[in-house]
């Protein structure tokens, strides 16, 4: 096929796909920045006007709570950004739909709205207290990230030293519960021994909601083939994130390199910005912007993501491949700037003889499987005899 009819190909397959992006740091926005969803804006990388245009149709907002909050602080965190969310989503109810199952993401593609579902990034925003998780599953939260860069009171990080040796036993008593809800255990951010605790443990499919290939990039967020075969026995996706330093073992090296003589001064912009974490967020990719045009930071294309759903393809197979972008959360490739971009994953993928039908399963069909799957051991589960 000539290259213009792959493309045109590709956005037709891509346009009538179910979309689904499993991460995105745009709650932080809502709540510092009180920003409009319904405004296309020049910064950051999510609104209506480019999902509409990249044709998501579905999207985990997380609701992240940096490490040093914890406590009541975390959970207070937590909920306000949910509850930011919300009134967005109420809002623009003409063009969101909150969505916490598979049927009701499908109901709002029929409606042709985007579904919105909400995730918790950092398990301490919890507080060690299976009675504040419930109430967070009442609210919509439909996954949960274990563990930020550090660990929680029952749970190991993958970017800090460990505590537990995996998962201590309320972190078992943790996941058992979110078995019981429904809830997706999400094993991005996690250590090694604790994915393995977490796949041990789980009665339901488990995902990584955005995470790579250590193969193609070695950073300890990322997951070995032995991590993805794992995960993919256990009927769960890996969902791939489209972090520079995720993707790029070129640009992991050289952030490491530059870390230590010309680093983003984090207390330099607390001090502008205070406890603005969308601003920091905001300014940390400018900083990133501003180091690959001066030649101290390589440039990464949008093709290392097509290369981690290829490599993660190979070793599990498509029924198990997803897309987790992290938007407003971290160092976005070249090309792949912000939610209207998301159509080149489809070209990409087309190009290297992806069927339409795996296509399909990566792009959206997949997680909407593996969330059926997690609904159902949750009825069994609640279902069952004390």
């Amino acid at each position: 096929m000539r290259a213009d009819e792959i493309s045109e190909r590709a956005r037709a397959i891509h346009f009538s796909s179910l979309v689904f992006d499993t991460h995105a740091d745009t709650p932080q926005r809502l709540l510092f920045d009180q920003f409009d969803l319904a405004n296309r804006d020049a910064e950051g990388c999510v609104d209506i006007p480019r999902l509409r245009e990249g044709g998501v149709g579905a999207i985990f907002f997380a609701l992240w709570v940096p490490v040093e909050i914890t406590g009541v602080a975390a959970t207070r965190r937590a909920r306000d950004l949910l509850d930011a969310t919300r009134k967005q989503i109420e809002i623009h109810r003409g063009d969101l739909a909150l969505a916490t199952s598979a049927k009701e993401i499908r109901m709002a593609r029929a409606e042709n709205k985007i579904a919105v579902l909400l995730g918790i990034e950092g398990g301490h925003a919890i507080d060690s207290d299976l009675a504040v998780l419930c109430e967070f599953h009442a609210l919509g939260v439909r996954y949960m990230t274990l563990t930020h860069n550090a660990a929680t009171e029952w749970a190991d990080s993958s970017n800090a030293a460990p505590r537990h040796n995996g998962l201590a036993d309320f972190g078992k008593k943790v996941i058992l519960e979110m078995n019981r809800l429904g809830m997706l255990v999400d094993v991005s951010h996690v250590s090694d021994l604790a994915f393995h605790d977490v796949l041990e443990t789980s009665r339901a499919p488990v995902v990584a909601s955005h995470s790579c290939c250590r193969a193609l990039c070695d950073a300890p967020r990322n997951l070995d083939d032995s991590q993805i075969v794992a995960l993919a026995a256990k009927g769960g996706v890996i969902h791939i994130t489209f972090h520079d330093g995720f993707l790029s073992q070129e640009y992991a090296n050289a952030y490491r390199a530059l870390a230590t003589e010309d680093a983003f001064d984090e207390q330099a912009a607390r001090k502008i910005y205070g406890g603005n974490e969308a601003r920091m967020l905001i300014e940390e990719q400018r900083w990133s912007d501003e180091s690959i045009r001066a030649g101290k930071l390589p440039q990464v294309s949008w093709e290392k993501i097509v290369e981690h759903i290829d490599h993660a393809v190979g070793v599990a197979g498509a029924d198990h491949v997803g897309v987790g972008s992290d938007f407003d959360g971290a160092f976005m490739p070249a090309g792949m700037e912000d939610a209207a971009k998301f159509p080149l994953i489809t070209e990409g993928l087309l190009r290297r003889g992806y069927r339409e039908a795996d296509i399909r399963k990566i792009l959206g069909a997949n997680t909407l499987r593996v969330m059926d799957d997690a609904d159902r051991a949750g009825r069994m589960l609640r279902s069952e005899k004390p």
